[in-house]
């Protein structure tokens, strides 16, 4: 008797431990190691991770240290869930000349504890060859980056992304974007760039003035010299998705906030089309939280897409039916943006993406 108890106890710790390694974290980077190439004496630069879960339980970044005083890092303090990204961004004062490469430990809930990643690069008096560190090129003037990207933006904050730009013309330049929407306030520095000589375009996004939660998209245009009109040739895209304010929470609220969950976030409905006009998929959305649900708003991002969602507001427990339909007449050529963005109250999860395959 004794010893079958011993067996049960035994299985019964087995059994235990086997379900909870079912449910872990999984720290996943876009990249391991970002290379600057060459970049100006004391002009600091930044890396950006993005850091995915692809675990199956809430991934926790509890601290990530870096390796020298030359760097300063921020990162996603909240609670990354399964499938949803956060941001690292690691910041070199570029205040010593030569080459480098430099680490960063991130600590976290997962499995290994910590994570290491690198960037590396060279500072120097004059950057001679702007292509590695500039690779766009708009008129005579080179750029990082060709998009600008706010992902998660809460009412409330002021965020700040920063274009870094070369002037290679023969004149002096003033950097200057058009079309500037009433809900982004712009700086340049400096204020006049000689040839050759470096600046960046800090962008402020003042999420009060923006109308609507989820994603907006508008568009800037560099100015290439003194009167120049807007056009393809010097357009940047810029996107930004509000998510509601959480920050007024008690740690009560928290425990009692609504749990959103999905049957599924990825749907194949492609290979179903080619023989038929149009395909339907249902996505189960249920509540696993103490208090109701509130599907603030979803978005579609392609006219092949039609959605339907009787309620909007679930009760603790309850489910609804997502009806999602592909119209092959619409899909066309253009596959691209074949999915929904779905906004919600949950705190931990106020961002759902569903990918139509």
């Amino acid at each position: 008797m004794i010893r079958q108890i011993y067996l049960i106890t035994i299985l019964s710790a087995i059994l235990s431990s086997s379900s909870v390694l079912k449910a872990q974290p999984r720290l996943t980077s876009n990249t391991e190691n970002v290379s600057f190439g060459q970049i100006e004496w004391k002009h600091p630069v930044t890396a950006e991770y993005v850091i995915t879960n692809t675990g199956d339980s809430p991934l926790v970044l509890t601290q990530v240290e870096p390796d020298c005083a030359c760097i300063v890092v921020n990162w996603t303090q909240d609670p990354i869930a399964p499938g949803e990204k956060g941001v690292l961004k690691v910041s070199f004062d570029a205040e010593t000349l030569g080459r480098f490469r430099k680490s960063v430990a991130i600590y976290s809930n997962a499995r290994p504890n910590v994570a290491f990643l690198h960037f590396e690069g060279e500072v120097v008096t004059k950057v001679k060859d702007h292509t590695q560190t500039h690779p766009y090129l708009i008129g005579q003037i080179r750029l990082d980056c060709d998009a600008i990207d706010f992902p998660d933006a809460h009412k409330g904050e002021h965020p700040v992304k920063e274009i870094h730009i070369v002037n290679l013309s023969p004149q002096a330049y003033e950097p200057v974007l058009m079309h500037l929407p009433p809900y982004m306030e712009m700086e340049a520095v400096p204020d006049v760039l000689q040839q050759g000589e470096s600046g960046i375009i800090r962008l402020t996004l003042n999420t009060e003035r923006l109308v609507d939660l989820g994603l907006t998209r508008t568009s800037v245009y560099l100015s290439r010299f003194m009167g120049d009109k807007v056009s393809d040739e010097n357009e940047i895209p810029v996107s930004a998705i509000l998510l509601p304010d959480f920050s007024h929470l008690t740690e009560q609220e928290r425990d009692k906030a609504p749990v959103i969950r999905l049957s599924t976030t990825r749907v194949d409905m492609l290979s179903r089309l080619e023989k038929k006009k149009r395909v339907r998929e249902d996505i189960v959305i249920t509540n696993d939280g103490q208090s109701p649900l509130v599907i603030n708003k979803i978005q579609t991002f392609h006219p092949a897409i039609n959605i339907s969602l009787k309620k909007s507001v679930l009760k603790p427990g309850e489910s609804a039916k997502l009806h999602v339909t592909l119209v092959r007449r619409n899909l066309r050529k253009k596959r691209r943006h074949l999915r929904l963005l779905m906004i919600t109250n949950d705190p931990i999860h106020p961002k759902v993406q569903i990918d139509v395959r």
